[in-house]
């Protein structure tokens, strides 16, 4: 299978180091809310690793860390970022597998998802609900982003993030397509400028399956969970937990 992020992963850390300086805590914020005891972690599409760093530091306890990752690219950096910080390196363990096929441990004290959803086709995200329903601890959560465009419509050509390292300028900007009932295409483009003059640019296509808020509870209720936000409603967190707990 083609892996989008083959040639667009050497920027990917730069791109979203910016977002994760709010996500982070709100990440950590939202795993103070899980009510299970210690246990395992599991970070599915856990990319270059900083939902990885950001899990545990939330989490000082030992807690092993699970960080499921697919793209070999990816992956790169995330086992890089585990190894050189002796904190990540007893506890997290990289796994070269994707969401709908990873191996979940069973009580599980949280699963994340931040960042996913919108890589998994509906029979796969369902399969993740009855996944965490199945491996969750009494107390644990499943906690994932929803981020818009909840229905399949265009996005205009946007500056997702923009950065300086040393003398080159990085820039990555986006725009989106519908390409089927359920789903987006986005368009994503890296340029490396050095003094206002483009060096080098990256394009890169993936497919992105887009679902409401109300559309991804009702699936997760199926599963016996039940979908609340958690934190900033800008970030999209959601906690989901068995029904009752």
């Amino acid at each position: 299978m083609l892996d989008p992020y083959e040639r667009s992963a050497e920027y990917l850390d730069l791109m979203i180091a910016e977002t994760w300086q709010s996500l982070g805590p709100a990440l950590a914020e939202a795993l103070q809310q899980v009510k299970a005891g210690p246990g395992p972690v599991v970070d599915v599409g856990a990319g270059t690793g900083r939902g990885v760093r950001a899990i545990c530091a939330a989490l000082p306890g030992g807690d092993p860390v699970l960080a499921v990752e697919p793209s070999s690219a990816m992956r790169a950096v995330l086992l890089a970022r585990v190894h050189d910080d002796p904190q990540l390196r007893g506890r997290v363990t990289v796994l070269a597998e994707d969401a709908a096929h990873a191996p979940l441990p069973d009580a599980l004290r949280a699963i994340v998802a931040v960042n996913v959803l919108g890589h998994l086709p509906p029979a796969e995200r369902r399969a993740l609900w009855r996944s965490a329903a199945r491996a969750l601890a009494p107390g644990g959560a499943l906690i994932v982003g929803v981020a818009p465009p909840f229905t399949p419509q265009r996005v205009p050509r946007t500056r997702m993030a923009s950065v300086t390292v040393g003398a080159l300028h990085y820039e990555g900007w986006a725009t989106a397509e519908p390409s089927g009932q359920d789903e987006i295409t986005w368009h994503m483009d890296y340029r490396v400028l050095r003094d206002g003059l483009p060096l080098s640019e990256v394009t890169v296509d993936y497919r992105w399956w887009v679902a409401s808020e109300s559309q991804l509870a009702e699936e997760a209720a199926e599963a016996g969970l039940a979908m609340r936000p958690a934190g900033n409603p800008d970030l999209g967190l959601h906690l989901l937990t068995r029904h009752g707990e």
